[in-house]
């Protein structure tokens, strides 16, 4: 009889990823990234290894990639990522992610990013009244975050496949 867990080799790449909205002081911190397009922004975070939880995950990817430790506080926002809809299809149209975006608060700063993701350059402390003069993705955030942090967020926790 077949596992219900057996995958369909033909499917693609489908992973989790924790994502943190990480704030203090009006400024969210963000990686700072680059490709052939110039620079862009991201939540801090990534991909789920087997056997972790979704809270392990995040607390590992933010201090890997920014070197602050976390206490992980509330889901507050979901979406799926497919590739093959979005600007990005040319190269990543085999790419399937579901990301779980978490309510983050800083601990403790232990210094430079452990492990940076071969994109990344850095990270900065933005401010959430210039999130408009940024590339941030996906791009939906724009609008949700200072909505979701002033308390007047009305939306859907689900955003469905959003770039």
């Amino acid at each position: 009889m077949p596992s219900p867990f057996e995958t369909d080799s033909s499917a693609g790449i489908k992973r989790n990823s924790s994502k943190a909205i990480i704030v203090r002081d009006g400024k969210i911190l963000l990686t700072v990234n680059s490709d052939d397009q110039g620079d862009f922004y991201l939540l801090p975070g990534g991909g789920q290894k087997h056997g972790e939880t979704l809270h392990q995950t995040l607390k590992r990817e933010v201090l890997e990639e920014t070197g602050w430790t976390v206490t992980v506080k509330e889901l507050l926002l979901v979406r799926d990522y497919i590739g093959a809809n979005h600007e990005f299809a040319q190269w990543d149209a085999d790419a399937h992610q579901t990301e779980f975006m978490f309510e983050a608060r800083p601990v403790r700063h232990l210094g430079n990013p452990l492990l940076q993701d071969a994109w990344q350059t850095g990270m900065e402390w933005v401010p959430i009244n210039k999130l408009d003069e940024i590339k941030l993705y996906p791009s939906v955030l724009k609008k949700i975050l200072p909505e979701l942090l002033s308390g007047t967020y009305e939306g859907p926790i689900y955003l469905g496949d959003v770039n």
